[in-house]
């Protein structure tokens, strides 16, 4: 069978079936919905929303946002993490999810763009004060300059230089979506000298983006880390602490996509196979168990030897206010490693556990941002003020959601116009 018949008929492409069709109709409402309610705080301002300033008023400005702008970008990096590394070592079961890896990360950075518009109460006020007022020597400034600008471009242009072969074969059928291929391939006709100029260039891409990946990722850490005079913030692990919730998180995003990937187009059960899931469930206990180390790590020193704001952090967050955020975190993590172990031992690998895995510790990861930003403004002042309360409103969930399922609609759309797993190569076929 030729690579374009297999590639019109079995990947879905140009294909909308029911189950696309009522999918995007569902995500598309809950997208005008969490527009309905960013209009609302666009009207009315940020009084509709939890959010309030730190104090005297007795509240937090950080709240769900920012915790998701975290959390955005930490899907991001095992994404292009798992591109990049299987590009330098040749990790031939992760080939076939390297494209929806290198999407997850674009459409989270953009995701995490907008967390950070959604948080702020005049969006074009921030952005021109940005170039206004802006410190390179800041974590705020690594932060936007790193991850939003840097960050996002090279995931771009190893996405697209990623993509010209696939796009060259496609061009060669005709199509409404012809034109489109035939600029995606820019030139490109799969040569001999092609092939190997273009391996070259995606080797040395990926070679200079997994250091850019642990410095944006670092820099974000050290947003909150290096905040002296804020118990619960202050911390030499915030900037690995970052960077290993983000692998995990983002592995768990892949092994829930990779496995949906599979079920609705059975044609990738060859290419994605259980050894594909294997490794991902390894990376995730393995990380899992280095996050709890670090969990377990900071309690013990800002409980037993931290002074006495830090150690009423600790006990807000084992059996306070916060408790139920920390331990749905930590219970969450612990079960998926648990289920790593379990599998592990028994020497095989289901997919619907390593699934189980992702969900978990994506739920963990999210409660686990919660805690990170919200405890610090709310009970942790070194000032003599009272603790302040932060409660999310319908505004600001819906808007999270929204977005949630606006990346879920962009990443429906885009494998619709381009095979979502790569294409065999022609001479492997």
């Amino acid at each position: 069978m030729s690579i374009q018949a297999r590639t019109l008929r079995d990947t879905g492409v140009g294909r909308w079936g029911p189950l696309s069709v009522a999918a995007g109709a569902a995500l598309l409402a809950i997208v005008a919905v969490g527009i309905a309610a960013y209009s609302q705080q666009l009207i009315h301002g940020e009084v509709v929303t939890g959010l309030r300033d730190w104090g005297t008023q007795g509240g937090s400005p950080w709240g769900l946002y920012i915790a998701f702008v975290v959390y955005f970008i930490g899907v991001s990096f095992a994404g292009i993490s798992i591109a990049a590394l299987v590009r330098l070592l040749r990790i031939e079961a992760l080939q076939p999810i390297t494209r929806m890896a290198e999407l997850l990360t674009i459409v989270s950075l953009v995701l995490g763009a907008f967390s950070v518009l959604a948080d702020l109460g005049q969006p074009l006020r921030g952005i021109t004060n940005l170039f206004r007022y802006a410190r390179p020597q800041s974590p705020f400034f690594g932060t936007f300059s790193l991850v939003m600008a840097g960050y996002l471009f090279a995931s771009l242009v190893y996405f697209y230089l990623a993509g010209r072969r696939d796009a060259y074969l496609l061009a060669q059928e005709p199509s409404r979506l012809q034109w489109f291929y035939r600029w995606w391939a820019a030139g490109y006709r799969d040569t001999p000298a092609q092939r190997a100029r273009h391996e070259r260039t995606s080797f040395l891409l990926a070679i200079a983006i997994l250091p850019l990946l642990v410095t944006a990722h670092s820099t974000l850490g050290l947003v909150f880390g290096l905040m002296g005079g804020r118990p619960g913030w202050f911390s030499a692990l915030q900037a690995p602490g970052f960077v290993v919730l983000a692998g995990v998180s983002g592995l768990g995003h892949i092994a829930v996509m990779a496995a949906l990937v599979r079920w609705l187009l059975p044609s990738t059960r060859e290419q994605i196979r259980p050894a594909t899931f294997r490794l991902l469930g390894i990376f995730l206990m393995v990380l899992g168990m280095i996050y709890l180390y670090f969990t377990l790590i900071e309690v013990l020193t800002a409980g037993y030897a931290a002074h006495e704001r830090e150690q009423e952090l600790v006990a807000l967050l084992l059996w306070g206010t916060y408790a139920p955020y920390f331990w749905a975190g930590t219970v969450g993590l612990g079960a998926a490693v648990t289920i790593g172990l379990v599998q592990g031992l028994r020497g095989s690998w289901n997919i619907g556990a390593v699934v189980a895995m992702g969900i978990l510790v994506n739920i963990a990861a999210i409660a686990k941002r919660l805690i990170i930003v919200t405890p610090s403004l709310t009970h942790g002042s070194l000032l003599p003020y009272g603790h302040g309360v932060y409660i999310p409103t319908w505004v600001e969930v819906a808007i999270i959601v929204g977005l949630m399922s606006l990346g879920a609609l962009a990443i429906l759309a885009f494998s619709k116009l381009f095979p979502i797993v790569p294409l065999e190569s022609e001479h492997a076929s």
